[in-house]
């Protein structure tokens, strides 16, 4: 009976012939050859059994039309053009001849990326405005998992997360969306854009791979997920025109299982009126493990600005079906992330723009990453590794990728020019004016005031005031913690003396360890602390008790950082927190208590109303007999009211201070370390200010400006120098 089908290409004929099967269109041309004898136009004779059945590949598109069996669709890029038709009122996106079609015209992909989560929800109109403003005509978006559903029972698609509402607002300005859904989107963004909760699933999961249980888990995040896009595909009316499936897998690994089950699953759900497409490095090892070929999924590539993209789109054309391969380059690098303790990468904006000629000249489609890098408030961002999982490498606040629309919005700058320079030499029509650049204000200094010590708030700002007790340490992850601060308390042992050597093999990320009680030489009810040392992954995971204490019986309290898990390749299963046992002389610390200090979202109320005369009181004490050990309140929580008649853009400076996380109106701005830079400063868009005045809690890990001041300024900085 598919006969016929010779007269296709292989891989076309495949998969009309999948189609048929599985839409029962099969059955129908079984039981209508009658009709189906009605098409003949003498192209092509097929036999079936004895019956013979003369039609073209265009009757059969027409009969199954009249079934109510869809065939054209994104797969209509398998067919030659001509024989694709529209309805006048049908909206139609696909690939024909090496060629984007858009409601049956050639189309140029000119799109940029733009995180939607990364971006405060009023700004997200004024950051497209000016998307159009640089001449583009589409935005590319992740879409992260861990955004949307934080825990397994628990889902948000409201504020910042309101991705159909972003949707929308696309549309209205005559935008199109490219929407890479996952499950795994790398972006610098936390884990990936995978959940923490994967990170407690037992037996462990293997990520990325056709593990069962973690399919399990993509299914039932995409079956919430998926159903939302669909009334925004661009066959439904709206902006949708492609959608990618993972990210740079081929980079990572070479399941093809798993992604033919991430293939039939979107396809499943989404129907065959959208491109599904892949991207990964236009290296032939790559693509032949991160493309799907034989399935209908298109190939897209990225790569360096410095190379050839000619050679590029060749390779590209060997992983796609013929005809099925127009050129896009779906990341053109704009510009590059930046690590903590890194100079602020940024790239020439001449020579940025000239690779950008280089890949238009060729008739191709490109997407510019990034386009607007936004902002990894709280604790969004992710980090890298090197060879080994303690070559650790977490990522600034910032998200700015020295990309040509600022983290502020900024646009008056040498790279948004040249780039909308070459983007004018390829495009018919002149862009739009873009929208003027938000209200932005230098507030000036702010002198803070400490509120408490971390650890005498304790029982207020952990999850579970009385703490989990374990034998032994275990991750955040065990303990259901996403992120911030894990405390970790104990007595030292019998055997712990002055001199006696702690060692923890793996701590991800930071531990900073203190023991506290009565210090000899002192007679108060206060309690004391001793900052014994800080651990970090990339550094050491040795100290040494110091020698002017008695230890037997002290307290031991290790408070651990997770600066952003890994969110880029091997390595990237990377649970948090002390991850081995903490050995004093050799010998493991047992019974333990932890103390979940998540602060990931908004800040405790109690730390905006604490008053804490003992912290005043111990502080006091310390002061007068610092010469005489190293003692401290440990981490603290300071505070200040910043007063505004008129809300406006601004950029918290921190210069002086050490590490720690900043809070604006209970809100987190993310995690601040200009000791070890390159970022000073942090932006607040005006949306997160009040009228009136408006609270400003830093906490501080280490040690704070020596005269507690701040400065809100109008521009920001990355002058700060340090290194991990």
């Amino acid at each position: 009976m598919y006969m016929w089908l010779d007269r296709f290409s292989p891989s076309e004929g495949l998969y009309l012939r999948d189609r048929l099967q599985r839409t029962g269109c099969d059955e129908f041309l079984a039981a209508n050859r009658t009709k189906a004898s009605g098409f003949e136009t003498g192209r092509g004779r097929a036999l079936s059994g004895s019956f013979a059945l003369t039609m073209s590949p265009i009757a059969i598109l027409l009969l199954v039309f009249s079934s109510g069996c869809l065939v054209y669709s994104v797969k209509s890029h398998l067919l030659p053009s001509e024989y694709i038709e529209n309805d006048a009122g049908a909206k139609s996106f696909y690939i024909a001849n090496d060629t984007f079609y858009k409601d049956g015209s050639p189309f140029r992909i000119l799109g940029g990326d733009l995180h939607y989560f990364r971006i405060h929800p009023q700004y997200w109109e004024d950051r497209l405005q000016r998307a159009k403003a640089l001449g583009l005509n589409s935005v590319q978006t992740y879409v992260p998992w861990n955004l949307h559903q934080p825990q397994p029972e628990k889902f948000n698609f409201e504020g910042g997360a309101n991705l159909e509402g972003y949707l929308k607002l696309v549309q209205k300005l005559g935008l199109l969306v490219m929407l890479r859904i996952g499950p795994y989107i790398c972006a610098e963004w936390d884990f990936g854009g995978f959940p923490a909760w994967l990170l407690a699933v037992r037996p462990e999961l293997s990520l990325r791979t056709s593990d069962p249980q973690y399919l399990k888990l993509v299914d039932a995040w995409w079956d919430v997920l998926i159903p939302k896009i669909v009334p925004y595909l661009y066959c439904h009316q709206g902006p949708v025109i492609m959608v990618q499936i993972e990210n740079e897998y081929g980079s990572f690994g070479a399941d093809r299982s798993y992604m033919e089950h991430l293939v039939a699953k979107v396809r499943a759900l989404l129907g065959e009126d959208i491109i599904v497409y892949t991207t990964d490095g236009a290296v032939s090892i790559n693509l032949e493990h991160g493309s799907v070929e034989g399935s209908g999924v298109y190939t897209a590539v990225d790569f360096p600005t410095e190379w050839d993209p000619a050679t590029a789109f060749a390779i590209q054309k060997q992983y796609n079906a013929r005809g099925n391969s127009p050129s896009l380059s779906s990341e053109f690098y704009t510009g590059w992330l930046t690590h903590w303790g890194e100079q602020l990468a940024q790239t020439d904006p001449e020579y940025t723009a000239a690779a950008l000629d280089r890949i238009l000249y060729l008739n191709a489609s490109v997407v510019l990453y990034m386009l607007h890098g936004g902002t990894n408030f709280g604790f969004t961002s992710g980090s890298n590794t090197g060879s080994s999982v303690h070559d650790f490498l977490p990522d600034i606040t910032s998200y700015d990728y020295d990309a040509p629309i600022g983290e502020a919005g900024d646009i008056d700058n040498r790279k948004f020019q040249a780039l909308k320079a070459v983007l004018a030499r390829y495009s018919l029509e002149s862009p739009p004016s873009p929208p003027p650049l938000p209200t932005r204000k230098a507030f000036g200094p702010l002198q803070l005031y400490k509120l408490s010590s971390l650890f005498h708030i304790l029982e207020y700002i952990s999850t579970d005031p009385r703490g989990v007790l374990m034998d032994q340490p275990s991750s955040m992850e065990t303990v259901h913690q996403i992120s911030g601060f894990i405390l970790y308390r104990t007595n030292l042992p019998s055997h712990a003396k002055a001199g006696s050597k702690i060692c923890i093999s793996k701590v991800h990320d930071r531990a900073q360890v203190f023991i506290s009680g009565i210090v000899e030489g002192y007679e108060t009810t206060s309690t004391r602390y001793i900052h014994v040392g800080t651990l970090e992954r990339w550094s050491s995971d040795t100290l040494w008790l110091p020698s002017n204490v008695t230890v037997p019986g002290l307290q031991l309290d290790i408070l651990v950082e997770n600066m952003g898990r890994v969110n880029y390749g091997p390595f990237v299963y990377d649970p948090k927190g002390i991850l081995s046992a903490v050995l004093l002389d050799e010998t493991p610390i047992v019974d333990w208590i932890s103390f979940s200090i998540p602060l990931d979202s908004k800040l405790p109320p109690v730390v905006e109303r604490v008053s804490d005369r003992k912290t005043e009181r111990t502080s006091r004490a310390l002061a007068e007999n610092c010469d005489k050990g190293n003692y401290t309140d440990g981490p603290s929580f300071y505070r200040g009211l910043l007063t505004v008649e008129k809300p406006a853009d601004t950029f918290l400076s921190v210069v002086g201070w050490s590490k720690g996380v900043a809070f604006l109106n209970g809100f987190n701005l993310g995690r601040y370390w200009p000791v070890k830079g390159p970022q000073c400063s942090y932006y607040i868009p005006a949306p997160l200010l009040y009228a009136g005045d408006n609270e400003l809690i830093l906490l501080e890990l280490d040690n704070p400006s020596t005269d507690l001041w701040v400065n809100f300024t109008d521009a920001p900085d990355y002058s700060c120098h340090g290194s991990l």
